[in-house]
């Protein structure tokens, strides 16, 4: 299956080391970061995994979830937690699917067909409170992800639906961000009465912080 940007993120229910875990409803109201492991007790995953249980004030700070996956069973899981805890020095502090049927994989595309068919790429999925896919990133088996970057994507598209603007490249929350082409300048005004600079009249930059007036 493909998943599209924009398209409701398919609903399922599956085992993990919670237990039994129904995504939508896990999911609630909250954003969701599903990202994919090719197996438990591998390098690159191990380093992953602890790097985003560290990073769990980030994501209680923008209210997201994180929900992990590998195709090993949950049992595999749980003995993979202890080396990570052992070399990285921090515990798990979110569910990870056991997807040993690849029933997930499969409904997320998370398995390359050119690549080994028993592994899942570093697949990332973001998803809104709505339920809908906003952001894919996909990474061969041999690249760590960066997760500073997810981070800042979720605050980009966080950003971006509170304020109704675009960001620009590399853009950090704080950093001036980009008034619609769509939106009038009379619509603009009513929007941002603190003004902006245009660089060029489809170009036009706005400090989301600085208060009107």
């Amino acid at each position: 299956m493909t998943i599209e940007l924009g398209q409701i993120a398919p609903d399922f229910e599956q085992d993990s080391t919670i237990g039994r875990l129904r995504f939508h409803e896990w999911l609630g109201v909250s954003w969701g970061v599903l990202f994919s492991h090719p197996k438990d007790f591998t390098p690159v995953c191990t380093t992953e995994l602890a790097t985003v249980a560290r990073l769990k004030p980030e994501w209680d700070r923008r209210g997201v979830k994180v929900l992990g996956l590998s195709v090993d069973p949950a049992d595999s899981h749980r003995d993979w937690a202890k080396d990570i805890e052992e070399t990285q020095g921090q515990a798990l502090n979110f569910p990870v699917l056991a997807d040993a049927d690849r029933r997930v994989a499969n409904l997320y595309g998370m398995v390359h067909p050119e690549a080994d068919p028993a592994v899942t790429v570093r697949s990332v999925f973001v998803i809104d409170p709505a339920k809908k896919v906003r952001l894919i990133m996909t990474y061969p088996p041999s690249l760590g992800r960066n997760f500073d970057e997810i981070l800042r994507a979720v605050d980009g598209l966080q950003t971006a639906d509170r304020f109704k603007v675009a960001t620009p490249a590399n853009w950090r929350p704080g950093e001036a961000a980009i008034i619609a082409p769509s939106l009038s300048d009379e619509e603009a005004r009513l929007r941002f009465p603190q003004g902006w600079r245009a660089l060029r009249p489809y170009l036009r930059m706005v400090d989301l912080d600085r208060p009107a007036g």
